[in-house]
């Protein structure tokens, strides 16, 4: 390694290129994993005065996670933080950035696996029902909106990959998707009855009204007729959930958690809701047997007789 003092700017640089690049992370990853080596270098900045990352020690992310405990962060915040250190730290002794890996010893705190909100499925169902009327005035951003919330909720896919669809990856006569997940892997997702006919609506009366020479291939459209974005499709998911008496307030991942948990109450085996989600690991999919047993101790509670 070269006894030139490396420019922290440029190692950063590196470590963007090999997470964009080689590992396939997509941009608001690579922006969190920067964010969180850059907060590592200024504590190792204000605690040596350098910020060259040779010079880290296991003493200086321990004091760094502490900081940020101190701070008020969460242990996920504190988790995820320490996981970005340990990717970069590996990274920059293959590279030759770092003489040795000082996160092979730091240990820290599991983030806590909280429950996500979900809806009922009467309230869910009630939900897409609002959808609907709403979407009767033949307003096209109305019937955007339907057709998006049946999507999220009949594929339990991320809004991400909603607002990325084009109009030939949905397949009307199978009622299959084809979604760009995660990592840059598609994976085939079906959808039922009540979503095909939404869609169905937006392309033959919502999208012509608001489509324009530069909408492309995107399914989904604003008034203006660009691509929708998240914030968009966000606005109108709080607003149409926000409607039933009772609901909690959540957004598109809740429809997302809400689906994934209907289908392991309705008998869907665990491994096939994980392929559905597009999750790496069987592990992200069983927080929603955790959420199906609450509503099962739930209804217990309400209706057995010695419960």
């Amino acid at each position: 390694m070269s006894s030139d003092r490396p420019d922290p700017a440029e190692v950063l640089d590196a470590f963007a290129r090999h997470l964009a690049a080689e590992r396939n992370r997509s941009p608001h990853t690579v922006r969190a994993y920067l964010t969180d080596i850059d907060s590592l270098l200024a504590h190792l900045d204000a605690e040596t005065g350098t910020r060259d990352p040779r010079e880290l020690t296991l003493a200086d992310l321990r004091s760094w996670l502490a900081a940020l405990s101190a701070a008020g962060a969460s242990r996920a915040t504190i988790a995820r933080r320490a996981a970005a250190a340990r990717t970069f730290c590996r990274w920059g002794v293959r590279g030759g950035h770092l003489a040795t890996d000082p996160s092979i010893r730091l240990v820290a705190p599991r983030a806590g696996k909280t429950l996500p909100g979900v809806l009922a499925a009467g309230e869910a169902a009630l939900a897409l029902d609002l959808a609907g009327v709403a979407a009767d005035d033949d307003d096209p951003i109305g019937l955007r909106d339907r057709a998006a919330l049946e999507l999220l909720y009949a594929a339990g896919i991320r809004v991400g990959e909603l607002v990325g669809l084009d109009v030939d990856d949905v397949d009307l006569s199978t009622g299959v998707l084809r979604v760009m997940g995660k990592g840059a892997k598609q994976r085939t997702v079906p959808f039922g009855a009540p979503a095909r006919r939404a869609v169905e609506d937006w392309l033959s009366r919502g999208r012509p009204v608001v489509a324009t020479a530069d909408s492309g291939p995107a399914l989904l459209l604003g008034r203006r007729g660009r691509r929708a974005d998240q914030r968009q499709i966000r606005a109108a998911v709080h607003r149409v959930v926000g409607l039933v008496e009772g609901a909690a307030d959540l957004g598109p991942h809740g429809l997302r958690h809400s689906a994934a948990t209907h289908l392991l109450e309705g008998g869907a085996d665990l491994r096939v809701v994980q392929e559905l989600l597009g999750h790496a690991s069987l592990a992200t999919t069983q927080i929603y047997t955790h959420v199906s047993i609450e509503r099962l101790k739930t209804s217990y509670a309400q209706a057995h007789p010695r419960a």
